[in-house]
């Protein structure tokens, strides 16, 4: 039995869905697209009020944007036992600096993350001590009650 917050890392390309697209409308959005098993296996484990990376991939990007969190649990998209599996996630801010893959590479605290194993999976569990390791890098984000934005997380 899983006992309180679990982090996440979802992906997504900025031509797809970007950081802006995600703060717009009230940045609610279900999260879908996720074809990958394991990947959706992830989903169907996250819980009401889980955090999770906001990380744009592709050639010209590669970096932690923002945070999100779980505002509904796993459902389907569909009749089917092969329906899209989905979770609507709201953002909760913006990384104070982003995160590039090549610093987090280098973090020699961050070795054996999940992320540098599969990096062609887009949802993927993150540990708390990674997740701690990862927001000192960005100077925490908006919203996590330790910056200048007042935010009492």
């Amino acid at each position: 039995m899983v006992k309180g917050k679990q982090y996440w890392l979802l992906k997504t390309e900025p031509g797809e869905w970007s950081w802006e697209d995600q703060a717009a409308n009230g940045g609610v959005t279900k999260w879908d697209g996720v074809k990958n098993k394991q990947a959706q296996k992830h989903l169907k484990s996250m819980k009401l009020g889980d955090l999770c990376f906001f990380y744009h991939s592709g050639a010209s990007a590669r970096r932690l944007v923002g945070v999100v969190s779980v505002v509904k649990e796993w459902y389907s998209e569909g009749i089917d036992k092969n329906s899209e599996v989905v979770v609507d996630v709201k953002a909760v801010g913006e990384m104070r600096r982003q995160v590039d893959l090549k610093d987090m590479k280098q973090d020699g605290e961050l070795k054996g993350f999940v992320m540098f194993r599969q990096p062609r999976l887009s949802v993927m569990p993150v540990p708390e001590e990674v997740w701690k390791r990862i927001c000192e890098l960005g100077n925490g984000f908006e919203g996590d009650g330790i910056g200048k934005d007042g935010g009492d997380d």
